[in-house]
């Protein structure tokens, strides 16, 4: 494990991206990696081509996929919602993710990152949940009840690899994740976003997380809520931390392009387990779309 890096506003270090405003793209630093047969062979669970920048902000990665509703008579646990799956089974399985809105929000909040994440080869289930009230412990419930539907009962249970699983939430829902992630630490990967709770420490998180928090929410702020939640959690579980620059709570309910690719490189790397996406999590992403970035840097 290598030590915590930090990229912080440029007032604090030298030498790091300027901050002049929320809508410019990111930037990446450091080359591509493209890895030998040998590593290649090393890591089965691999899908799609090398990772570039350009594919991570596309609307649509290399993945064809395909949505499946699910009926909230059909399933316990959780309220129904919708499967997004890659169409290829020439690759093998996949590892999923389930996904919760936000307080008295729908599915259709955030519907935007279902078929963004799957055509990276996930398979994703953004869930309707049980109240629109519900709080964060009993969406993390949710959460974890719509992955073993996904694993156990749904129609495409044979495309998902049932040992690489994820959760991924908005505002109620990103606490809800954390939630998941203290339940059930066998989780590969968390990520809230704006996450809100009324616990601030995450000491028991042993599940690799990302956090991303916006500069200018004012519902969830990220001095008392994204904030806390990183510094909370061990640096032994892997962790990072994204601040975007002027964003408000809501900034998941539109395509967020730093948002979808961090995600994607985030889920690649330990859902898939695949090393060729740690160059966008080490030294991780600067630009004007970025107030601050701090992460544990994996370890290849």
């Amino acid at each position: 494990m290598s030590s915590p890096t930090t990229t912080t506003r440029p007032r604090r270090v030298a030498g790091r991206a300027v901050r002049l405003g929320a809508a410019a793209a990111l930037a990446i630093t450091g080359a591509l990696a493209v890895p030998s047969a040998a590593q290649a062979a090393e890591n089965p669970y691999e899908r799609g081509p090398a990772p570039t920048v350009s594919v991570l902000e596309a609307s649509r990665g290399p993945f064809a996929t395909a949505p499946q509703s699910v009926s909230s008579l059909s399933v316990t646990g959780f309220g129904g919602g919708v499967i997004y799956y890659p169409t290829d089974t020439s690759q093998g399985t996949f590892g999923a993710i389930a996904i919760s809105p936000g307080y008295t929000a729908a599915w259709s909040s955030i519907s935007w990152l279902g078929p963004r994440i799957a055509s990276h080869g996930f398979v994703v289930i953004g869930i309707e949940t049980n109240s629109r009230l519900d709080q964060p412990d009993s969406r993390g419930r949710q959460l974890l009840a719509a992955l073993d539907y996904l694993v156990q009962r749904s129609s495409v249970r044979t495309r998902i690899d049932g040992t690489r699983l994820a959760v991924a939430g908005h505002s109620m829902g990103g606490g809800g994740s954390l939630e998941a992630a203290v339940s059930r630490p066998s989780l590969q990967a968390a990520v809230p976003l704006a996450p809100w709770n009324l616990d601030k420490t995450w000491s028991d998180v042993r599940v690799p997380t990302l956090i991303i928090g916006g500069e200018s929410d004012s519902v969830a702020r990220v001095a008392s809520h994204s904030e806390p939640f990183y510094n909370t959690i061990p640096a032994s579980a892997e962790k990072a931390y994204l601040e975007l620059n002027g964003a408000s709570h809501f900034f998941p309910q539109t395509v967020n392009t730093p948002t979808a690719r961090q995600m994607v490189a985030w889920l690649k790397r330990f859902v898939d387990n695949d090393t060729r996406y740690e160059q966008f999590l080490c030294p991780g992403p600067s630009g004007l779309a970025i107030e601050e970035y701090r992460n544990t840097c994996p370890s290849a």
